[in-house]
């Protein structure tokens, strides 16, 4: 798989600073090589690696944005909001300001030196809060890799759950697609899905 721009050093220890919250995650998953690693450094790691598949000249405001898409989630858990759609958005819009205000205030560290430029502290908040989606290449670029994360990492996981029948699960995943570019929709075809998983994105690119 293809290697990201090396980052800048400021921006590297930005990063650095990113991955060092990421850590403080209680909630662990399992690597692929069978060692826990808490949840969040890991899903960093997989924005990271998408990323440079879909965008390997990504600037460096990019693969931090990319780097802290979900920046703390782990503070704002999904059932602290009503478990219904509206509640659902109402999560996500909290979970997005929250997270581009934290970082804002992690990347104007005085440890950073020399200091980033604020307006790419600013244009770092600005992604992660998907701002300008329809409009923007970058914020389109982190949308599809967050949408390749999910099918990489996390959807054959999902669509086994017992409380989600299959018509929702296609219903998810024709939404899941049409938020892709063509490029992100390509790279997700690419990928090496279970057998399940591939009649189910079959069902729901068919209808």
């Amino acid at each position: 798989m293809a290697s990201l721009t090396a980052l800048p050093a400021n921006f590297a220890l930005g990063l650095q600073l990113i991955d060092d919250a990421h850590a403080e995650d209680p909630r662990t998953t399992l690597n692929e090589d069978g060692n826990t690693k808490p949840y969040e450094l890991h899903y960093a790691c997989k924005m990271t690696k998408w990323l440079a598949a879909r965008c390997p000249d990504a600037s460096p405001s990019l693969q931090l944005a990319c780097r802290a898409q979900h920046f703390r989630r782990w503070e704002i858990p999904r059932n602290s909001y009503p478990m219904t759609r509206p509640g659902y958005l109402t999560w996500r819009a909290k979970q997005k300001a929250q997270a581009a205000s934290q970082i804002a205030e992690l990347l104007a560290s005085s440890s950073i030196s020399p200091a980033l430029p604020q307006e790419e502290i600013d244009r770092v908040a600005a992604l992660i809060r998907k701002e300008d989606l329809k409009s923007n290449e970058e914020t389109q670029v982190l949308e599809d890799v967050a949408c390749l994360v999910f099918l990489d990492d996390q959807f054959d996981d999902f669509e086994k759950k017992e409380d989600i029948d299959e018509e929702k699960i296609t219903s998810i995943l024709r939404k899941t697609w049409a938020k892709m570019s063509s490029k992100g929709q390509e790279l997700a075809l690419a990928m090496d899905h279970s057998d399940r998983a591939k009649t189910l994105i079959g069902k729901a690119l068919a209808q």
